[in-house]
C-alpha cells in the first residue's frame, strides 16, 4: 500500500472514529447559547463571592478594574468568535491555540482550561452551600463542614443534569439564569436612584472610581484586574458547546460577546452600588454574602432572602456550565489522544461524555475534602481559589488572542474592521492578559502569596506528565494539526 493510500484509510478511519463518539449536533439553541454565556460568568454568583476581594484590593477603583479589564476580555471575546467561524470544537482553545500557534501551547491552553475548572469546583460549591445554609440555617453560614456538605450536594444534581444530555442541561439554565437575572435587574433599577441621592451609608458615588486614579500603588491595579478576569471568566463555555450548537459558526462567538456585554453592565452596577450603600467594614465581614446584605440594604425586610436566592441559583447554574467546559474539554483532548482515550468516549444515550464527566465529579469531591483539611475557612478558600484561577484564565485566553492574530494574519490587512477587530483588539487583550498573568506570579511571591502561585502555575506545569505519556499516541492525532484554515476573502 502506497503512503498516499496509507494516509486516506487513516483519515478515513478518524473520520468514522469521530462520528461514533459525536456530541449531540444541534442541541443548544441561539438563544440558549447566550444564557449559557451569561450563566457561566454567574453575575449573581461573581458579585457575592468576589466583590470584597476586589474592593479589598482596589477600594473605590473597583469598578474601574472591571472597565479596564473589561475591555480587553472583549478582545477576547472577538478572538473566540472569529475562531468559532474557522473551526467549531469542543476543545476550543485546545484546538485553536494547537491550529494557530504551536500544538504545544494548544495542550497548555486545554489543560488550564481543565485544572482551572476543576478548581473552580471548589469556589463555586461553597457559596452554593453557604447561600442555601443561610437561606434556611443562618447561623451556621460559617460552618465549614456543613457548607463543603450541601456545596456536594447540588454540586452532584447539576453532575446529573450535564450527564443526561444537553437539552437537559439548556434547560435546567433557562429556569435558573432567568430568575437569576431577572432578580439581579429588578434589584438594580431598584438601587440605581439610591446611587445617586447623595444620602448613603458608604462612600459618596464619583465617576472617579472608573479611571485609573484609583488603581496606583504597589500591585493594585494587578492583583484587582486578575480578579476581575475571574468576575468575566465562564462566558467562553459557548465556545466548548460548538459542536452542539446550532449554526456554530456564527453562534458562539456571538453569544459569548453578547454575554459578556450584560454581565458588565451588571457588575458596574452592584459593585458600585455595594460601595455606596455598605460600609467598608459591612463589606469585609459579609465577605461570603455581601449580595445578601446589599439586598437588604436596597430592599429592607426581605431583600437579603431574595437575593440569596438568586446567588444560589446563580452558583448552582455555573456549576453546570463549568462542568460541561471542563468535560468537552477533556472530551477532546481524550477524542485527539492527549490523554486517556476513554475521556473521548460519549455515551450512546445521552450523547455525552459520561467518563470525563464522572471523573471530574470524583476529583472534585476530593478537594472539597482537602479544602476543609487545609482552609480554615470559607473565605480563604475562596480568595486562594479566585486568584489561582485567575492565573489560569489569563494564561489560555492570552494565547487564544495571540491564535487568532497569527492565524488570520493574512486577512487582518483586507479592511479596517478586520485589522481592527480581528487583529488590533484581540491583540490588546492577548498582551493584557499575558502582563497580568506574569506580574501577578512575580507579585505573589514579592507578598508571600506562594500558595496562589503554587496552585495557578504549579498545577499548569504538571501538564507536562500528560503530554510526555501520550505525545506519542497523540502524535498523528493532536501534534500534527493542521493550521487554521482561513479564506482569502473573509470579512469580520
Amino acid at each position: 500500500m502506497s503512503h498516499q493510500e496509507l494516509e486516506t484509510e487513516t483519515s478515513h478511519q478518524r473520520a468514522i472514529e469521530y462520528q461514533e463518539h459525536a456530541l449531540q449536533s444541534g442541541g443548544v439553541s441561539k438563544a440558549g447559547s447566550t444564557l449559557m454565556a451569561v450563566a457561566g460568568s454567574a453575575p449573581a454568583y461573581s458579585i457575592a463571592a468576589s466583590t470584597a476581594l476586589l474592593i479589598g484590593a482596589a477600594g473605590v477603583g473597583a469598578p474601574g478594574a472591571l472597565l479596564w479589564c473589561g475591555i480587553p476580555m472583549l478582545g477576547i471575546a472577538f478572538a473566540f468568535s472569529y475562531l468559532a467561524r474557522v473551526d467549531s470544537h469542543a476543545g476550543a482553545s485546545f484546538s485553536w491555540v494547537a491550529r494557530g500557534l504551536t500544538p504545544w501551547l494548544g495542550f497548555f491552553a486545554g489543560w488550564a482550561v481543565v485544572i482551572s475548572a476543576t478548581i473552580f469546583m471548589v469556589a463555586g460549591a461553597l457559596p452554593a452551600g453557604a447561600m442555601t445554609v443561610a437561606l434556611f440555617a443562618p447561623d451556621k453560614a460559617n460552618d465549614t463542614l456543613l457548607v463543603t456538605l450541601v456545596g456536594s450536594v447540588w454540586f452532584l444534581v447539576m453532575a446529573a443534569a450535564v450527564v443526561f444530555g444537553v437539552h437537559t442541561t439548556e434547560r435546567a439554565q433557562w429556569i435558573m439564569s432567568v430568575i437569576e437575572v431577572g432578580i439581579l435587574v429588578v434589584f438594580a433599577v431598584i438601587a440605581l436612584p439610591k446611587l445617586f441621592s447623595g444620602s448613603h451609608p458608604g462612600e459618596a458615588f464619583s465617576w472617579s472610581w472608573f479611571g485609573f486614579g484609583h488603581l496606583t500603588g504597589a500591585g493594585v491595579f494587578v492583583s484587582a484586574a486578575l480578579i476581575a478576569a475571574f468576575y468575566y471568566w465562564g462566558w467562553d463555555v459557548t465556545a466548548n458547546l460548538g459542536e452542539e450548537t446550532k449554526n456554530a459558526h456564527k453562534t458562539t462567538g456571538l453569544a459569548g460577546i453578547l454575554g459578556i456585554v450584560i454581565v458588565f453592565i451588571l457588575f458596574e452596577i452592584y459593585t458600585s452600588t455595594t460601595l455606596v450603600m455598605l460600609p467598608g467594614k459591612t463589606i469585609q465581614d459579609n465577605a461570603a454574602n455581601v449580595l445578601g446584605v446589599l439586598g437588604d440594604a436596597i430592599m429592607p425586610g426581605i431583600g437579603g432572602k431574595i437575593m440569596i436566592i438568586a446567588v444560589a441559583l446563580s452558583t448552582i447554574a455555573t456549576l453546570e456550565t463549568t462542568l460541561v467546559q471542563v468535560s468537552r474539554t477533556l472530551f477532546a483532548m481524550g477524542r485527539d489522544r492527549t490523554i486517556p482515550f476513554a475521556f473521548g468516549r460519549i455515551n450512546r444515550r445521552w450523547k455525552t461524555p459520561v467518563f470525563a464527566t464522572l471523573v471530574v465529579v470524583v476529583v472534585s469531591l476530593l478537594l472539597f475534602v482537602l479544602a476543609n483539611v487545609f482552609g480554615n475557612s470559607v473565605g480563604q478558600i475562596l480568595g486562594w481559589a479566585v486568584s489561582s484561577i485567575g492565573l489560569q484564565i489569563a494564561f489560555y485566553y492570552s494565547l487564544a488572542g495571540f491564535a487568532v492574530v497569527i492565524g488570520f494574519r493574512k486577512v487582518l490587512t483586507k479592511s479596517v474592521k478586520n485589522f481592527l477587530l480581528i487583529g488590533v483588539w484581540p491583540l490588546v487583550g492577548a498582551a493584557f492578559m499575558l502582563y497580568i498573568f506574569i506580574a501577578a506570579f512575580i507579585d505573589n511571591i514579592v507578598n508571600d502569596a506562594i500558595v496562589v502561585d503554587y496552585l495557578g502555575v504549579g498545577l499548569l506545569v504538571l501538564g507536562v506528565i500528560p503530554l510526555a505519556l501520550f505525545y506519542r499516541k497523540a502524535k498523528e492525532h493532536y501534534f500534527t494539526r493542521r493550521p487554521l484554515e482561513v479564506p482569502e476573502d473573509f470579512s469580520a
